[in-house]
């Protein structure tokens, strides 16, 4: 092991955080070391102490600096992702509503990677809907460019490591990775919905994206431990105009008033895609699996300035469906990734 990783390692579980002056070192083991044991074992301890917003800041900070950045041409582009580590799992839902929000003509620049902490990561799941995630970056930037919709795989745009992602992969509990993903959009995506697993990151979370610098984006946790909007109360720490502001929302504010408790729950890829691909295809229409799906979208809808109010957002999202718009991105995106 490492002195880099041995140090920090017995730090952490003695509840000492990373020192400023040593971020940059630290980064660097983390994404070159060799040893998966060293790794397990730092992340674990790191998980177990907790993750500080000046080190959600500082290695933020050190992997947008050091990612390749998505061009674009649009004035402003959109991300909706969970961080996973979720105690409630449900299905692929930022996803989903990815596809519903680029089909209400908003560009959306999706970032995400395969399962590390759940049974289907956003790249599994569009493996199994017929896309081809690991394409070269710049075939990525055309489908943006050319269908208003992208899928950014994390390591054609991050240089971290297989070793790195089969320590995360030994462990049951998410690590910093999961919080710091949803914070590097390539693309700069000026808006973005980010779910997280753990109420104490809500405002963690926030914070440092305000500190990173976001034009309008919500932090979100639902009921449950969902890293995503959920049917029932969900948490919401909203960023604007360099100032956050904490409040509670219930699918009433969306103009739901009716659930009929039929979630699918702890979906494999392959489940996920087939429930995706049905209610894109308004085969389940009104069930609650497309509710969930729909004010997800609904709020990025509004987030990104799309709507006045979340039930204005919510109907957008579901004439988006309904039309077949949604659906049509999942196609075009399956069709130029062949």
């Amino acid at each position: 092991m490492s002195e880099v990783l041995l140090h920090y390692t017995n730090e952490f579980r003695s509840g000492r955080d990373v020192s400023p002056y040593d971020a940059e070192a630290v980064f660097n083991e983390l994404i070159t070391s060799t040893d998966e044991d060293a790794l397990t074992a730092l992340l674990s301890a790191w998980a177990s102490k907790g993750t500080t917003e000046d080190e959600l800041y500082r290695f933020a900070g050190i992997m947008r600096g050091r990612m390749t950045p998505l061009a674009h041409t649009y004035e402003a582009v959109t991300d909706i992702v969970g961080t996973g580590g979720s105690r409630a799992k449900t299905f692929n839902v930022s996803t989903a509503a990815a596809f519903v929000i680029a089909g209400a003509g908003i560009p959306v620049a999706k970032h995400g990677n395969r399962a590390a902490t759940s049974s289907s990561g956003s790249a599994d799941v569009l493996s199994q809907l017929g896309i081809s995630v690991d394409v070269e970056h710049t075939e990525t930037e055309r489908h943006l460019s050319e269908h208003g919709i992208c899928f950014m795989f994390a390591p054609r745009f991050h240089s971290l490591s297989p070793t790195l992602a089969a320590a995360r992969r030994r462990l049951t509990t998410p690590t910093i990775f999961n919080n710091l993903g949803p914070l590097c959009n390539p693309a700069s995506a000026a808006h973005q919905v980010i779910g997280v697993w753990d109420y104490k990151l809500l405002s963690k979370t926030a914070r440092t994206l305000q500190l990173l610098g976001t034009a309008r984006s919500w932090v979100v946790h639902g009921a449950g431990g969902l890293d995503e909007i959920g049917l029932g109360t969900t948490r919401v720490a909203e960023i604007r105009d360099g100032d956050i502001s904490e409040f509670t929302i219930t699918a009433a504010d969306f103009g739901l008033d009716r659930f009929d408790g039929d979630l699918p729950a702890n979906c494999s890829a392959e489940q996920s895609a087939k429930t995706i691909k049905a209610i894109l295809s308004n085969e389940l229409t009104g069930r609650d699996a497309e509710k969930l799906i729909l004010v997800n979208a609904a709020a990025a809808i509004y987030v990104a300035g799309n709507a006045k109010s979340l039930v204005d957002a919510f109907q957008t999202a579901e004439k988006s469906i309904r039309d077949g718009s949604a659906i049509e991105k999942l196609y075009r995106l399956s069709e130029v990734t062949e």
